[in-house]
């Protein structure tokens, strides 16, 4: 017999490890163990969701009539780990080969492909995860030769082998990219939708209470826990966002709004990530959307970039640029991550937003990540692997290998411009622009070297100075510095004192 080892992030019927067993004599594996909750201190509600999902997919390969073996989280058990799990199967059962699907994260498969065939004395075969629509070979290929991997024009090659949003050889709407009619500010109108609400079972509340017991010391709670666990609830939440949110998902999609966590953002990503849903099928209920007068294009577009470009580019960059990737600090940072990222308690109203977001549903959308958190770690000079492990620890669509080009490439540019051709770095006055965040703090954003100044107007500037060597010949950031060239020489002496102030009491702020 075989066995199959199904993680966490691979909660789906069509992985290609279950196409290559017999339902009649082969196991399938499932496990919750400590190693895999622990090893960073993951939200708790990324904990219940992926406990919960993993029992419902058990339940369902049992219905269909395969045999599993599932081992429930128990912290008296003597197996942790999936290894220590796959061992005592393997032991009773004498298996043959044990077959995988790769895994998502350069740790686990190092591991696994390193050792786990001496360990357990069979054979390892590891599969191919054909649930993405570029493989890492054909993202290899196409990255082989140049010297930046800009994600558009990997984006419009996804874009050209798919068909997706093509009218033969031309782009739909004679345009690759809507971004530019993507960044309304958001004033009430249309009133943002409830998002859909689920039933749990008792399985799901034995999962709520044992997370609760068990990870008390991990970030978060679980009383506003609103995440699908199966893949009908998963099914509802994209048909639900189709609906009711995609029509102006794209007007809005950088727009924040106080009080208001998920604005029209789909929150399929946790879904997405961890196999509840195919990337596939996500994107062609966005054709049908568009084709069938649901939802504008420039919605249609903006949706499907982030699923069929981003997400599978930044898949690409991480599998070919492990594990050196993970080491690298381009801008030399070596400040520790504030403590108010794990409290939340903080001044700063808009990094308040985006906290409160974070520990009541392990969720904050794009905006908030990269212009909010990620931009204030950036001008902070943050070492990437401190913020690195938050952004992994805290939300529950946070796997490493789309998590880390993400953060480090995007928000840290600590990759030197591998990922992104310049830092995303602003000022308070990109916040006040996109958001009513300003008109509820504590500071202002209309003054720079104030003691009540924003601290992201005078650290945007000591950003830019101490790091002008490296950025004075970028073309796309020439603008800032001639603006920078032009202030009197007191304005900036004094915001190189005031920011100089601020980030030696970040922890005040």
């Amino acid at each position: 017999m075989k066995l199959a080892l199904i993680l966490g992030d691979q909660l789906s019927t069509s992985l290609s490890c279950l196409r290559a067993l017999d339902k009649t004599t082969d196991l399938i594996v499932l496990a919750e163990v400590s190693a895999e909750a622990r090893y960073v201190k993951h939200h708790k509600q990324k904990i219940a969701l992926i406990f919960c999902a993993m029992r419902h997919l058990a339940r369902s390969l049992q219905n269909e009539g395969w045999q599993v073996h599932y081992h429930k989280f128990d912290a008296a058990n003597s197996a942790q780990s999936l290894l220590d799990v796959v061992t005592a199967v393997s032991r009773q059962h004498r298996p043959i080969e044990l077959v995988i699907t790769e895994c998502g994260e350069y740790r686990l498969h190092h591991e696994i492909t390193s050792s786990w065939h001496d360990k357990l004395g069979i054979a390892v075969t590891v599969l191919p995860d054909d649930r993405f629509f570029c493989s890492k070979a054909h993202f290899a290929e196409w990255a082989s030769g140049r010297k930046q991997f800009r994600m558009e024009y990997f984006y419009r090659e996804m874009r050209r082998e798919t068909g997706i949003l093509m009218e033969g050889k031309n782009p739909t709407g004679d345009e690759w990219n809507f971004d530019s009619s993507n960044r309304r500010v958001y004033r009430g109108d249309p009133p943002l939708p409830a998002p859909p609400v689920y039933s749990y079972t008792d399985a799901d509340n034995e999962v709520f209470d044992l997370v609760s017991e068990h990870f008390a010391d991990h970030p978060g709670d679980l009383s506003r826990f609103c995440w699908p666990v199966t893949r009908a609830q998963a099914q509802t939440a994209l048909n639900d966002f189709v609906h009711n949110r995609l029509p102006w998902f794209g007007d809005f999609q950088d727009a924040m709004t106080q009080g208001e966590p998920f604005m029209f953002h789909s929150l399929l990503s946790t879904s997405i990530n961890c196999g509840l849903l195919s990337p596939r099928e996500v994107c062609d209920a966005a054709l049908e959307a568009y084709y069938t007068d649901i939802a504008p294009l420039n919605a249609v577009e903006g949706f499907i970039r982030q699923i069929l470009g981003w997400r599978e580019y930044v898949r690409g960059i991480y599998w070919l640029m492990m594990p050196a990737y993970a080491d690298h600090n381009a801008l030399g940072n070596k400040r520790k991550l504030p403590g108010f990222y794990w409290t939340g308690k903080t001044d700063m109203n808009c990094m308040r937003e985006a906290f409160t977001n974070t520990f009541d549903h392990a969720y904050a959308h794009h905006i908030q990540r990269l212009m909010i958190t990620g931009n204030f770690a950036l001008l902070a000079g943050v070492k990437p692997d401190d913020i690195c492990e938050w952004y992994l620890a805290v939300y529950a669509d946070a796997y490493d290998w789309v998590e880390l080009p993400n953060t480090l490439g995007m928000v840290m540019h600590a990759d030197d411009g591998l990922l992104g051709s310049k830092p995303y770095a602003a000022s308070g006055n990109y916040i006040n622009k996109m958001s009513d965040y300003c008109k509820h703090c504590h500071y202002s954003v209309k003054t720079s070297t104030e003691h009540d100044s924003c601290p992201f107007n005078s650290l945007y500037w000591h950003f830019m100075t101490r790091h002008r060597d490296k950025f004075i010949r970028n073309p796309r950031m020439t603008m800032i510095y001639r603006s920078y060239d032009k202030m009197a020489d007191s304005k900036k002496q004094a915001l190189t004192q005031h920011a100089t102030q601020l980030l030696d009491k970040l922890e005040t702020l």
